[in-house]
């Protein structure tokens, strides 16, 4: 039986090796590269996980920021150089015991897995035995999802490793700016000019590309962005570029208390089968303190009502969509259909009329027209500070332009949630008010007249529409 030495006729160039080294014999759990297109970061990571796959029998995940691309970009994935799938390098066919094309999934002959995922369906993954995870192109990944698999990884004593070109300001520069004071982790930052990896011909054909596809402007932005690793140029397609970047150079994301003497309110953009988005906010000193925020994924209408209520923030309203009062949510009695309205009354919640239905465009606008009276906590930013600055509009590759509507993605729920909070904020009460009491008789079922008016004199009375 032939004998495979791993990382399989592969070795790290020069400039990869300070990656290699602190994972490979530093035994670091964490680590972040940003490096610039081109780097080799995926393949890196590939070897290291074939070798740690055979060290220690375990689960191994490979994580995209959208599970359908991951077919592309890691899976089906070619080495230009020798014509090889990327994972038939690092994972010969010699240690397979069986490869799962449709789930993207190898099993290896020594009892580990490895399998490609998204970050757009975090929350459906089973974890039980996750030892190493990576997060490639980190800065468009949902942040939540390393929420959700931190604790597998700490249960465990696993590691993971978070690689990716800048996106902005935002959550990869978070994690980087915490990593590089902590021994812990190994942080790096890896531009075109620290490694020479491609000649000054080849980078200016690339500006010049980006320039013709992009604008001269944006074009280099783009390339300072994916080839010097800036930070400064925002998400490309960002809908509210301008904006978060002001609160970010203001130092309007800070830590703050929570005044006990003003309500707490609570805007939601709330999913059947998709994500459900809260932002906690009060009003006053003339601004619009953003105090926390919360999403989950395919999750009960008790659930969020355990969220708000384990809060420690004097309460206030529920601001949720306009269709609020028409569609179903997942309820608490399953046999008993209802609206996400009469859902919440019932739960204990306070929700306030619906928001207005409004265009895109004036929701956009909504928001930036509200985001300079904002001050956010710096529990909101990983996810919802994030979400605010990926929320970008949809490419249209044959056209080579942006579409005027949003790419539907992890970063639409908690934007979405924060266009009610910018269209209700101005008419949410400043002043505390009594606690509700719970509806006593509200039973909407077969033959059943209610009606939504009816319904709302079981809750709190409200004396105006938003």
């Amino acid at each position: 039986m032939p004998t495979i030495s791993l990382p399989n006729k592969w070795e790290p160039r020069w400039y990869q090796f300070r990656l290699w080294n602190a994972l490979q014999n530093e035994g670091k759990k964490r680590a972040i590269e940003i490096a610039h297109r081109r780097w080799g970061k995926d393949d890196v990571i590939l070897h290291h996980t074939a070798i740690e796959a055979h060290k220690r029998v375990a689960t191994y995940w490979h994580c995209l920021p959208e599970y359908e691309q991951a077919r592309k970009a890691i899976w089906n994935a070619v080495n230009p150089h020798t014509g090889r799938r990327r994972i038939d390098e690092a994972f010969p066919e010699e240690l397979r015991a069986s490869k799962d094309e449709q789930q993207m999934f190898i099993r290896f002959k020594n009892g580990s897995t490895w399998q490609v995922i998204g970050s757009d369906r975090y929350n459906s993954l089973v974890g039980a035995g996750v030892a190493g995870v990576v997060f490639s192109e980190w800065a468009l990944c949902n942040p939540s999802a390393w929420g959700y698999i931190r604790p597998m990884m700490e249960e465990n004593d696993g590691w993971a490793t978070f690689i990716t070109t800048p996106r902005g300001r935002n959550h990869a520069k978070s994690m980087y700016d915490l990593a590089r004071d902590n021994p812990r982790w190994f942080a790096e930052i890896s531009t075109i000019k620290d490694t020479g990896a491609l000649t000054q011909e080849q980078l200016d054909e690339t500006l010049s590309e980006y320039s013709a596809l992009f604008g001269e402007d944006i074009g280099r932005a783009q390339y300072e962005q994916e080839y010097e690793c800036s930070f400064n140029a925002a998400i490309l397609g960002a809908f509210y570029a301008r904006e978060m970047l002001d609160v970010r150079n203001s130092g309007r994301i800070r830590t703050f208390d929570v005044r006990a003497d003003v309500p707490v309110h609570r805007a939601w953009d709330i999913g059947v089968e998709d994500s459900t988005a809260i932002w906690w906010f009060q009003i006053h000193s003339g601004f619009i303190w953003i105090v926390d925020y919360y999403e989950a994924h395919n999750a009960s209408v008790m659930h969020y009502a355990e969220v708000v209520k384990g809060k420690p923030y004097p309460s206030g309203k529920d601001y949720v969509p306009h269709d609020a009062k028409v569609r179903e949510w997942g309820t608490i009695d399953k046999a008993t259909p209802r609206t996400r309205i009469e859902s919440m009354m019932l739960a204990g919640l306070n929700p306030a009329p619906p928001v207005t239905r409004s265009t895109d465009g004036d929701g956009h606008q909504a928001i930036r027209n509200t985001l300079p009276k904002c001050i956010f906590h710096t529990r909101t930013e990983e996810a919802g500070v994030s979400a605010l600055e990926s929320y970008r509009r949809e490419w249209d590759d044959d056209h080579k332009t942006f579409k005027l509507k949003a790419l539907h993605d992890w970063a639409s729920h908690g934007a979405k949630a924060f266009q009610y909070l910018s269209q209700a904020w101005r008419d949410a009460p400043v002043e505390p008010e009594p606690e509700p009491e719970p509806p006593r008789h509200l039973e909407v079922g077969p033959g059943n007249t209610m009606t939504m008016n009816d319904a709302w004199q079981f809750g709190p009375q409200h004396s105006s529409r938003i």
